[in-house]
């Protein structure tokens, strides 16, 4: 294989949609009051107790919220646990932040597939040609919408077009 033809095969994408940084110190904040409420309104509790308890849980709460994976791979587009073949993506459509409050809006399809965090800005929709699926199209949050469109959209033309990845 040849540097130039391995460059070819690989036009995946990979991409985690983590949380801000002020979402951890925020957490920290918002579990200290919640904890000085405890220990004020329990007296009978040792102080340091609803600290212990509060301040770790308030951060284990947010690790679910930043542990969605975005990747394309040579047959298909991976969200989280989601699969969806490449094969049956028509076309890809970035959004910026005002394109995807439009398309999650009052007109957005009601089977829509969509995993979208609100500290993300822009997305990308995915349409669909898929006479067996109900879904019409899929949305995404991405902090990079370009790059996965083209990477999508490279992977489901070569899917198309028959060619090996």
């Amino acid at each position: 294989m040849t540097p130039e033809s391995g460059a070819r095969t690989l036009p995946a994408y990979r991409e985690r949609l983590r949380l801000p940084w002020w979402a951890w110190p925020a957490a920290l904040t918002t579990g200290a009051i919640v904890a000085t409420e405890l220990a004020l309104g329990l007296p009978g509790l040792p102080g340091w107790l609803p600290y212990a308890v509060v301040l770790p849980l308030s951060l284990l709460l947010l690790v679910p919220a930043g542990r969605i994976r975005v990747a394309v791979t040579a047959d298909e587009f991976q969200v989280d646990d989601a699969r969806l073949p490449v094969s049956v993506i028509s076309d890809v459509v970035a959004l910026d932040t005002a394109g995807k409050k439009e398309a999650l809006g009052v007109g957005a399809h009601p089977l829509a597939f969509v995993v979208q965090r609100a500290w993300i800005g822009p997305a990308v929709q995915v349409l669909l040609d898929d006479p067996a699926d109900p879904t019409p199209y899929w949305v995404v949050s991405t902090r990079h919408p370009v790059e996965l469109a083209t990477a999508l959209l490279e992977v489901s033309r070569r899917e198309r077009a028959g060619q090996p990845s």
